[in-house]
């Protein structure tokens, strides 16, 4: 009786092979049972966010035409920062089972308590997430005030542009005191331009009730030229500490080709950065000091990202995938070097381009 042998099966691609690595990993990750949800630990985060707010907003009237209001507004620039972690989250499905009530808590979140468009930001982070670091395809690289690269530029910078692109490294922060107001009338932007927005009518009456209320409290309480100081006080630190939040994880690592096809596990760890640091740290960034853990499983609530990461580095070394991890100062500086050298390169059409990525690595 002859024995039946069975049929070779062909070897598995690179690709494949790649593949089943983020297989394996999200199998390890789901049996340890840190996707599970932590609604207590939300519902207390936005108990306190909102008393924390309701007790800012008591202090504006109580204290009344007095310059210890920016102190108040400082605060208030600080907390609204948190409330925007909070809504973070709830986009990314960390909060509640449901999507549906996701959704709207992230909405209420960014329009009511932030003034912010959800729509126009959850569209925007999304195609971040997809596909980090990749040129044409990232909206947070693109080409704009400050060039986090040189390929999309049209014309090289001279003059006065060129020397503040050149210099745009030790500029950058200081421009994140713009950046408050600046996501404030992209919101509006988008809300009242002509594409599609999901809930636009409900986006409209709440952002609207937000700003416009928030405005007429200010210069209600206080005189033009003190609520002005108030509203550039709060808008200026708002923006700067969510540069500093977000500058970190990816500016300065790898960018990704625009026809580039890389696996999903390299995508996430390789174009990402994490920070160094302690409960503090963890609390200040939103828990996007984990950005490499972020990336990989955005839907994990925020508190298990600190005891996943032991989990992913070790995956990492096992399979030679960098992982890059730094002090948030030290990231700060690469973040400073890396954007100082692209605005060189815009400055010199001949210069090497081998030559700008081996002084950005420095």
């Amino acid at each position: 009786m002859a024995v039946a042998h069975p049929t070779p099966q062909p070897a598995p691609s690179a690709r494949e092979r790649r593949n089943s690595e983020f297989t394996a990993l999200s199998r390890i990750v789901q049996a340890s049972g840190l996707m599970r949800r932590r609604r207590g630990t939300y519902w207390v985060r936005f108990v306190v966010l909102t008393g924390l707010l309701a007790g800012l907003v008591t202090a504006l009237v109580l204290l009344g035409p007095s310059w210890w209001q920016l102190a108040v507004a400082a605060a208030l620039a600080v907390v609204l920062g948190q409330v925007m972690f909070l809504g973070h989250d709830a986009a990314h499905r960390q909060v509640f089972e449901s999507g549906r009530w996701n959704d709207w808590a992230s909405l209420v979140l960014a329009d009511l308590y932030a003034g912010m468009s959800h729509g126009w930001w959850q569209h925007k982070h999304s195609r971040h997430h997809a596909k980090p670091n990749q040129l044409g395809a990232d909206p947070d690289i693109a080409t704009s005030v400050v060039l986090f690269h040189t390929q999309d530029l049209v014309h090289v910078r001279s003059g006065l542009t060129g020397w503040l692109t050149q210099r745009q490294g030790w500029l950058f922060f200081p421009l994140m005191l713009l950046e408050g107001l600046n996501l404030h009338v992209s919101s509006v932007r988008r809300l009242l331009g002509r594409g599609a927005v999901p809930r636009r009518a409900l986006e409209v009456v709440l952002i609207t009730l937000r700003l416009g209320g928030y405005l007429a409290l200010v210069l209600s309480v206080l005189p033009f030229g003190m609520a002005v100081a108030f509203l550039g006080v709060q808008l200026g630190l708002f923006g700067l500490y969510m540069g500093a939040v977000f500058a970190p994880n990816h500016k300065g690592m790898p960018l990704v080709a625009p026809d580039a096809r890389v696996d999903f596990l390299r995508r996430q760890v390789l174009m990402s950065r994490n920070v160094r640091g302690g409960r503090l740290t963890d609390l200040l960034m939103g828990g996007l000091n984990y950005q490499i853990e972020h990336h990989l499983f955005p839907s994990m609530p925020r508190p298990n990202l600190r005891r996943l990461q032991p989990t992913v580095r070790a995956f990492c070394a096992a399979h030679d995938v960098a992982y890059a991890e730094t002090t948030l100062l030290q990231s700060y500086a690469i973040v400073v070097r890396h954007l100082n050298a692209v605005g060189l390169a815009a400055r010199d059409p001949f210069q090497c381009p081998l030559a700008a990525q081996l002084r950005a690595a420095r």
